[in-house]
């Protein structure tokens, strides 16, 4: 019996996946918990339709990707803060920071958990940060901290 499941299940597949199961399988088990729906030609032509949305946004949110990479690529982004006489910073940027400023400077929301910061910067100078702007696509930002009032 063919069935589109409808949520993943352990070595069968993953939700919206087509397989073919034995009849007491999918009767006794996956149709009553709701993990699987009778294939039939409506629901093959929902799947299908289905996955070609889901690939036009996947496609969509990688070119945007490779757009924002374009941008952001060996940029400079300044970042004034408090600072000691010897450069030591009072408390730390960190990517959190460094997304407010990406979003002033270049008006570019970003998720700070897709700024690479191994550690929060303590000292001025300059760093160099990683963008995981999507799974293929990364970017390298240059990020000046400066004190306050220079």
């Amino acid at each position: 019996m063919k069935v589109i499941l409808t949520a993943d299940v352990a070595k069968l597949g993953n939700r919206g996946t087509l397989v073919e199961v034995s009849e007491g399988y999918a009767r006794n088990y996956l149709l009553p918990r709701g993990l699987a729906v009778e294939a039939t030609a409506g629901r093959l032509k929902e799947l299908d339709l289905e996955k070609k949305r889901r690939e036009k946004k996947e496609n969509q949110e990688l070119e945007n990707a490779r757009r924002q990479a374009a941008r952001l690529d060996g940029a400079v982004v300044k970042i004034a803060t408090r600072a000691g006489e010897t450069g030591k910073l009072f408390g730390s940027v960190t990517n959190k920071e460094i997304a407010e400023a990406i979003k002033n400077t270049f008006q570019i929301s970003l998720d700070r958990r897709k700024i690479d910061l191994k550690e929060p910067i303590k000292a001025l100078g300059s760093y160099e940060v990683t963008l995981k702007l999507h799974p293929t696509v990364q970017a390298h930002l240059r990020v000046q901290v400066v004190a306050e009032g220079s």
